[in-house]
């Protein structure tokens, strides 16, 4: 259910008076220098922070059930034409032999399908002729599952030719790779008693390849039942949260700034201005301006716009590109982290090497693993298992991203949460106004994009549901809220507050609460995607103001921060 991260902020501004280029040198050092890398992986994070801070604009910030069925408009309702609609199974047998299996939909009228394949009953098949069986067929139907083509008449008269004609059933083939709602013609009383059932046109196609070898074709139809929240749900949601908690814990657990040191000596030497942008980027944090939000609903409503109008597979290999860097950087910066904590004399070996200087052999090692692991992710994206791959880089990227972009007060989060509120609902829900489609949930099903998917996102095999498919959801929908997540727990421990009259355990609970809504309302609205932010922002955001008003604290969570900023700004003027 995901959605797809997807949406993070690129001005970040920095305390100082800095130019805009040299606080983009500054953010991807900062990020560099979280763990001793050589100099090549430091170009490498540079553009994968520039680069990647826009990537995870992209779209994919819904949790979505990956079911690509299309509603349009609404269709007319009456105790006829008001069927549920279900995902229907086609298996095929070619010669006798059983061949595979297509997947379908039903219509909002006509006859119902069993549950079970074993109490179904397999028909031949046959075109209808005309093909559109939008008249008579010449074909002989009776005892047979017809197959037509979409167009040229509505649904209800097709299926009438076809049920007149004796047809056990009637499947339409799409004219596109969707599957449609079929429903009624308007004030008409449905008679029809066979199924009907929508097929894609690939799916059409395999049929009447088969049956253009002059082999016997026969289908049957079936549609099983799925669970109400499956495994894989659980999973996504521990994943999602404990990448919430994991983020803000982890300079706790990793002791980064006791390491600061040792990390200087251990990365290579530059000259002296670019020493004094790294001890910059390392003393100071790195905060996101108020300013910043309406640069990201610019920023990110028009790279939407750009995916959706221009999608292709190109495309979507950029986006694959430069995740795969900033995967190498998380994951090459967490691993180094952790190994530096349990073994702290690990990076004292160096080695000399052409043009890159004196670098730590753990750094070069590490480096090496990472490279190579999101080769072989890249080359097997498609696998069954590739998931999981994907789910590692993503989870190592947003911890690294949490590190290094910080919100400085429940002010400036209350701008940009509200600002990607709004974004989320407007292009899900809202977009279908002007668009005809909503503009979203085409470019995470990734219409025209060559059977390729967008990268930015968690997702989690569904491995109860006889579907098959996957559960989903958007690294913007883990990273908006855990920066204010990580802002509590930072704000708590510099406050001296208590697990319970603190704000980090409340906020990490609500936004489990958030996802839980998030799911209750994929179930609610027959696995249309969702904008998870429109649940995940009153549950953490609210939830934070609500809190702090409740305890009076709340003017000093809205300022937290302002004043010892405004002092080291006239320090530094002084």
């Amino acid at each position: 259910m995901a959605k797809p991260v997807d949406r993070v902020c690129l001005c970040w501004q920095r305390r100082g008076r800095e130019k805009i280029d040299r606080q983009a040198i500054a953010v991807a050092m900062s990020v560099a220098m979280a763990s001793p890398q050589p100099l090549l992986l430091r170009h490498l994070a540079k553009v994968a922070i520039t680069f990647g801070i826009f990537l995870l604009l992209s779209p994919v910030s819904i949790t979505s059930a990956d079911d690509d069925i299309s509603h349009h408009g609404s269709a007319p309702k009456s105790p006829s034409c008001d069927n549920t609609l279900r995902l229907v199974k086609v298996k095929i047998w070619v010669d006798g032999a059983e061949s595979s299996v297509l997947g379908g939909l039903t219509a909002r009228f006509g006859g119902s399908l069993p549950t079970e394949a074993k109490d179904g009953a397999r028909f031949p098949a046959v075109f209808t002729n005309p093909s559109n069986c939008c008249s008579n067929s010449s074909s002989k139907l009776s005892g047979f599952i017809a197959l037509s083509i979409r167009g040229d008449c509505d649904f209800m008269t097709k299926a009438e030719f076809a049920e007149s004609g004796g047809a056990a059933g009637l499947l339409v083939i799409n004219d596109g790779e969707e599957l449609l709602e079929m429903s009624c013609r308007e004030d008409h009383v449905s008679n029809i008693t066979i199924p009907i059932v929508m097929i894609s046109k690939s799916g059409g196609g395999a049929i009447e390849k088969f049956m253009t070898s002059s082999k016997k074709v026969e289908l049957l139809l079936y549609s099983p039942n799925r669970p109400i929240v499956d495994f894989s749900v659980v999973f996504l949601w521990l994943m999602a949260v404990g990448t919430i908690v994991c983020a803000s814990l982890w300079s706790e657990f990793t002791g980064s700034k006791k390491n600061d040191e040792r990390y200087n000596e251990l990365s290579p030497k530059e000259s002296s201005n670019a020493g004094t942008v790294q001890d910059d980027a390392e003393d100071e944090v790195v905060d996101i301006s108020a300013k910043s939000a309406i640069v990201f609903v610019i920023s990110a409503s028009t790279f939407l716009v750009l995916l959706y109008l221009f999608m292709s597979s190109w495309f979507v290999w950029l986006l694959i590109v430069l995740f795969c860097i900033g995967g190498i950087e998380g994951m090459h910066s967490c691993i180094v982290a952790l190994i530096l904590r349990k073994w702290r004399n690990s990076g004292d070996k160096k080695v000399n090497l052409p043009l890159l200087g004196e670098i730590s052999v753990l750094s070069i090692v590490v480096l090496l693993f990472c490279l190579v692991f999101s080769i072989v992710w890249a080359a097997k994206r498609k696998e069954s298992y590739s998931w999981v791959g994907q789910d590692i880089l993503g989870v190592c990227l947003m911890i690294t991203i949490l590190q290094l972009a910080r919100l400085p007060n429940i002010k400036v989060a209350t701008v940009l949460l509200c600002c990607a509120f709004i974004y989320d609902i407007f292009w899900v829900f809202l977009s279908p106004l002007i668009f005809h489609d909503s503009v979203m949930i085409a470019v995470a099903r990734g219409d025209n994009s060559g059977g390729e998917s967008i990268p930015m996102l968690l997702r989690v095999p569904r491995t109860f549901d006889p579907w098959g498919g996957y559960d989903m959801i958007g690294f913007g929908d883990i990273l908006f809220p855990g920066l204010l997540v990580s802002f509590a727990f930072r704000y708590d421990k510099a406050n001296k507050k208590g697990v319970l009259n603190g704000y980090f355990l409340w906020l990490t609970i609500g936004y489990g609460f958030g996802l839980f809504f998030t799911y209750l309302g994929l179930y609610l609205m027959d696995g249309h995607g969702q904008p998870a932010l429109l649940y995940l922002v009153p549950c953490t955001l609210g939830f934070a103001v609500i809190l702090g008003a409740a305890r009076r604290e709340l003017k000093h969570l809205w300022n937290y921060g302002e004043e010892s900023s405004q002092s080291k700004e006239n320090a530094a003027e002084a």
